[in-house]
C-alpha cells in the first residue's frame, strides 16, 4: 500500500477503505509516514469530506492506536459528557454530581483550557487540595464509592489523535467536521463509558459558528457512537452568550456551587445543566427525557446532588470547609469596573472576545505552557438583552496584575454592541439529537 495512492484517491473524492484508513493511522502513529504526506491527506479530507462509514472507521482506528479503558466492572450505567468548548461553561461541575446522585457512574477524564475556552481540570484545581491526578485504582474505587471521579487526561489514550491534532493545528485543517468528530469520539470511546452525552456549542464563543455546522457535527458524532455500540445523544446549545455570569476558574466553581444549592442566580446555566444531566439519566436508565428531567430537578431541590458534590470534592482531597465558608474562593489582588460607554440594550457580546479577555487577565492560556491565575476572570454584571445606562458597570474584572486591565478593557469594549432597541431573545437549546 502506498500513501501516494491514498492521497490521490481522496483528492478525487473517493471513499477510503477500512484497510487504507487503518494503514494510514498505524503508519503515522509509528512515525513511518512523514508529516508532508499526512498533511496532504488531511487537506484532501478537508475539501472532499468523508462518508459516515469513513468517519467511523477513522475514529475506531484512532481509538485503537493506544490504550482503552475497560469500565465493565463498574456496572452498566457508566456515563460521560463532552463539550465542544465555550466561555463560562462550567456545566460538568453540575451535571456530573447531579447525574451521579441518580445512579449514573461518572468516570470522566477532562482537559485543560486552551485559547478562549476554559477547561474543567483548571476549574477544579482552583479548589485548594483538589487532586486531578489519581492512580487507576484510586480512580475506579472512587467511582464505585461516590459515583463520580473527574481527573485530567492521562495514559496513552488515542495517541494518533494527539499527533494528528498538532498537525491539523498548523495546516489550517482544524475546522473539518469529519476530523473534529473523529478526534472527539476516539477519546470518548477509548475512555470506556457506555453512555455519552455531547454538548455541541454554536455561536460566537464556539468553534462551530453556525447552527448548521453544529448540527452536522452533532449528527456525525452521534452516528459514530451508535456505530460503535454506545448510547449517544447530542445537545446543540447557544454559545453566543457566555454561560452564567462568571468567567474564570474559581469564580466558575462558586457559580456552579450556587446552582447545586438550588439558587436561581444563573437560570441559563441551570437550564443547560439540567438538559444535559437529564439526557444522561435518560440514556442510562432508558426512561423518557421528561421523567429524567423531573428526577434531576427533584435532586436539585432536595439537596441530593449537592450531597454527592461534597462527597466527590472531599474524596479527591478538596478543601470542603473552605468552599462551604468562603463566598470568594480565590480573592484577586485587583479589580476593575468596565463601564458602559452609552445607554441602551446590549444586543450582542462577542463571546470569543470575552474569553480572550479572560486569558489576558490570567484566567486562561495562550500557550500550553502558560500558568493559570485562579483568581483572575470577570463577572458579567449585565448580559446580552439587558438594559444598561451610560457609566453603569457592565463587567467586573479581576486580576493579580493591574497592567492586564488595559488590554482586556479595550478588547471587551469592542466586543459589546449597545443599541436603543432590545434584541430578540435567542433560545439556550437549539436542538437535541
Amino acid at each position: 500500500m502506498l500513501m501516494y495512492d491514498i492521497i490521490q484517491k481522496k483528492k478525487h473524492g473517493e471513499a477510503l477503505s477500512r484497510e487504507e484508513i487503518r494503514w494510514f493511522i498505524d503508519g503515522y502513529t509509528k512515525g513511518e509516514i512523514p508529516d508532508y504526506q499526512a498533511s496532504a491527506l488531511l487537506m484532501a479530507i478537508y475539501f472532499q469530506g468523508m462518508t459516515d462509514e469513513e468517519t467511523a472507521e477513522l475514529t475506531m482506528a484512532m481509538r485503537d492506536s493506544g490504550d482503552q479503558a475497560d469500565l465493565s466492572d463498574l456496572g452498566p450505567y457508566t456515563a460521560d459528557k463532552h463539550s465542544t468548548g465555550g466561555v463560562g461553561d462550567k456545566t460538568s461541575l453540575i451535571v456530573a454530581p447531579l447525574a451521579a446522585s441518580l445512579g449514573c457512574r461518572i468516570a470522566k477524564m477532562s482537559g485543560r483550557g486552551l485559547g478562549h475556552t476554559g477547561g474543567t481540570v483548571d476549574k477544579l484545581e482552583s479548589i485548594p487540595g483538589f487532586r486531578t491526578s489519581l492512580s487507576p485504582e484510586e480512580f475506579r474505587k472512587q467511582v464505585e464509592k461516590v459515583g463520580i471521579s473527574i481527573i485530567g487526561q492521562s495514559g496513552n489514550f488515542a495517541p494518533a489523535d494527539k499527533k494528528l491534532y498538532a498537525l491539523r493545528d498548523v495546516t489550517a485543517t482544524i475546522d473539518s467536521i469529519p476530523l473534529i468528530a473523529a478526534s472527539i469520539m476516539s477519546k470518548k470511546l477509548a475512555a470506556g463509558s457506555q453512555h455519552i452525552v455531547l454538548d455541541v456549542k454554536t455561536g460566537s464563543g464556539s468553534f462551530m459558528k453556525t447552527q448548521t455546522e453544529a448540527r452536522k457535527l452533532a449528527e456525525k458524532m452521534v452516528a459514530i457512537g451508535r456505530h460503535c455500540g454506545r448510547k449517544t445523544a447530542a445537545v446543540i446549545s447557544n454559545m453566543d452568550i457566555p454561560l452564567g455570569r462568571a468567567v474564570g476558574n474559581s469564580l466558575e466553581i462558586q457559580e456552579a456551587l450556587a446552582v447545586l444549592k438550588n439558587k436561581d442566580t444563573a437560570p441559563d446555566l441551570r437550564q443547560v445543566s439540567l438538559t444535559l444531566a437529564s439526557m444522561m439519566v435518560s440514556l442510562c436508565f432508558d426512561i423518557s427525557r421528561e421523567e429524567a428531567l423531573e428526577r434531576c430537578e427533584e435532586n436539585l431541590r432536595n439537596g441530593a446532588a449537592l450531597k454527592t458534590y461534597w462527597e466527590w470534592i472531599c474524596a479527591q482531597g478538596g478543601d470542603v470547609t473552605r468552599l462551604q465558608e468562603s463566598e470568594n474562593l480565590c480573592p484577586a489582588r485587583f479589580s476593575f469596573s468596565l463601564k458602559a460607554p452609552c445607554s441602551g440594550f446590549i444586543v450582542h457580546m462577542n463571546t470569543e472576545e470575552v474569553g480572550k479577555a479572560s486569558v489576558l487577565l490570567g484566567a486562561g492560556r495562550a500557550k500550553k505552557e502558560d500558568s493559570i491565575d485562579f483568581s483572575a476572570g470577570l463577572w458579567l454584571s449585565k448580559k446580552t438583552g439587558e438594559y444598561v445606562t451610560e457609566g453603569e458597570e457592565i463587567m467586573l474584572l479581576f486580576s493579580s496584575v493591574t497592567d492586564d486591565f488595559r488590554q482586556a478593557e479595550a478588547a471587551l469594549i469592542n466586543a459589546i454592541q449597545i443599541q436603543p432597541e432590545a434584541p430578540c431573545p435567542a433560545p439556550l437549546i437549539y436542538g437535541i439529537l
